[in-house]
C-alpha cells in the first residue's frame, strides 16, 4: 500500500487495528461491490456486519460505539472508499450524519433509544437536508414543522438522500413555526403515516449507493423526537463537517486504489518487448500520482491531529474535502488512461472510482462552494450573494 513518507509509523496500535479491520472487510467485499455497482443496489446484508466491526461513528464512545481516535475514523473511511464510495457513503451517513447529531444534540432518552441499534446497523438512518430546489443553499429549505397538541406535523420533500430507500429512521431538518421559524432536527421513523421514500434510478455514478427521496405529508412527530440541543443551521452544518472530514480521508483511499491498480497493470502488461512500466511516460504518470496521493495523505493526517486536539475549523475541512476529492477525480482518470481499453471495464476499479468521484465532487458541498468557503475565510468577503 502506498505510504511513501512512512506515515504509518505514527499510527497507534489501535489505529492500525481499525485500519486493518476495514481493509480486510473491504477486500472481502470488493467483488460484491462490483456486482452491486453493476446492479445499482447497495448490499444491505453488509450493514450489520459493518456495525459489528465498529465502522459507524467509530470516533464516538458509549452506546455501543467504538470510541477510537479521529485518525482511526479517517483510516476506516479510507479503506472503505478504496473498495467503493458506496461503502464509505453508507458508513458516513450512518455515523457522521445520524449517530453524531443524536450523540451531540440529542436527549439522553434519545441516545439510549436510538444509538445502540444505529451502532450495530440494526437500525439504518438517513439525513434529510437536501431538497429538490435547495442543494447548495440548505438555508432556503421549505420543509416545515407545525406544532400542535400532539407534537409536530412535518410537510415537505427531500431529495438525493443517501440510505433513504432502506432507512428505518430519518433525521429530518425542517423550519418550525409554519416554515418561518428556526431550523430544528426531527427523528422520524420511516414507517410513520405520511412518510414515503423512493429510490432514484438511472444513476451513472454511485450506483452501489442507495439514493432516494423522502416525502412528508402531515407526518406527525412527537415532541420527544425533536433534538433538544440545537437550533438553526448550526445543527446540520456541524454534521456535514463530520462527514466531510471522512470524505477527505475516503477520497485518498479511492485514489490510492487507482494508483495501485495502475502500477500492477503497467508492471504486468508487456508491449514492445517488456512491461509498459519501463516507459518514461508511464513512470511520469506514476510519479505524479504517488506525489498527489501523498499530499492528500498529509492533509488528511493533519486534519486528524487538529480534530483530536479539538482545534479543527470547518474551513480547514473544506480545504481538505475540496483538494482530496479533486485529486482523486484526476488520478482515477489518469489510471483509467494507463489501462487502455481494459480500463473501461468493471474488471478494473479506476473507471468505477472515476464515475463515483463525479458524485463526491459535487455532494456535501460542491467543489465550487468549498472554493467560496475558503475565499470567504481568506478575504473576509462573502461571495455567496
Amino acid at each position: 500500500m502506498l505510504d511513501y513518507l512512512g506515515l504509518e509509523e505514527e499510527f497507534t496500535h489501535e489505529e492500525r487495528t481499525a485500519r486493518d479491520t476495514a481493509r480486510e472487510f473491504a477486500d472481502d467485499a470488493r467483488e460484491e461491490m462490483v456486482e452491486s455497482y453493476r446492479e445499482g443496489q447497495f448490499p444491505v446484508e453488509r450493514i450489520p456486519e459493518m456495525g459489528d466491526l465498529g465502522f459507524y461513528a467509530p470516533n464516538l464512545d458509549g452506546y455501543g460505539l467504538a470510541g477510537t481516535t479521529d485518525r482511526a475514523y479517517g483510516l476506516v473511511m479510507q479503506e472503505l472508499e478504496a473498495c467503493d464510495s458506496g461503502l464509505r457513503s453508507m458508513a458516513s451517513v450512518q455515523g457522521a450524519l445520524v449517530i453524531y447529531p443524536i450523540h451531540r444534540f440529542g436527549s439522553e432518552s434519545q441516545r439510549e433509544r436510538f444509538l445502540p441499534e444505529l451502532a450495530t446497523g440494526d437500525l439504518v438512518g438517513c439525513f434529510g437536508l437536501t431538497e429538490p430546489e435547495h442543494g447548495s443553499n440548505p438555508a432556503g429549505m421549505e420543509t416545515s414543522a407545525t406544532r400542535d397538541d400532539e407534537g409536530y406535523r412535518l410537510n415537505g420533500s427531500k431529495r438525493w438522500i443517501t440510505n433513504a430507500p432502506i432507512a428505518d429512521l430519518a433525521l429530518v431538518w425542517a423550519r418550525t413555526k409554519n416554515g418561518d421559524g428556526p431550523v430544528r432536527g426531527f427523528l422520524v421513523e420511516t414507517d410513520r403515516d405520511g412518510v414515503t421514500t423512493g429510490h432514484i434510478d438511472g444513476k451513472l455514478s454511485m450506483r452501489a449507493m442507495s439514493s432516494g427521496r423522502l416525502r412528508l405529508d402531515d407526518a406527525r412527530v412527537p415532541e420527544e423526537n425533536v433534538l433538544p440541543g440545537v437550533e438553526g443551521m448550526k445543527g446540520p452544518l456541524s454534521c456535514l463537517t463530520q462527514a466531510r472530514y471522512g470524505i477527505a480521508w475516503g477520497a485518498v483511499g479511492a485514489a490510492r486504489d487507482c494508483f495501485e491498480t495502475a502500477l500492477a497493470y503497467t508492471s504486468d502488461r508487456d508491449q514492445f518487448g517488456g512491461p509498459i512500466a519501463r516507459f518514461q511516460l508511464q513512470q511520469e504518470k506514476l510519479a505524479e500520482m504517488a506525489t498527489q496521493i501523498t499530499l492528500g495523505q498529509l492533509l488528511a493526517n493533519r486534519l486528524a491531529e487538529l480534530k483530536q486536539a479539538d482545534e479543527l475549523r470547518p474551513e480547514q475541512v473544506s480545504m481538505a474535502k475540496r483538494n482530496n476529492v479533486r485529486m482523486a477525480r484526476n488520478q482515477a482518470r489518469v489510471a483509467r488512461e494507463m489501462l487502455g481499453g481494459n480500463g473501461i471495464t468493471l474488471e478494473y476499479s479506476p473507471m468505477r472510482h472515476m464515475a463515483n468521484m463525479e458524485t463526491v465532487y459535487t455532494y456535501e458541498g460542491t467543489h465550487d462552494i468549498h472554493t467560496l468557503i475558503l475565499g470567504n475565510d481568506l478575504t473576509g468577503i462573502g461571495a455567496f450573494e
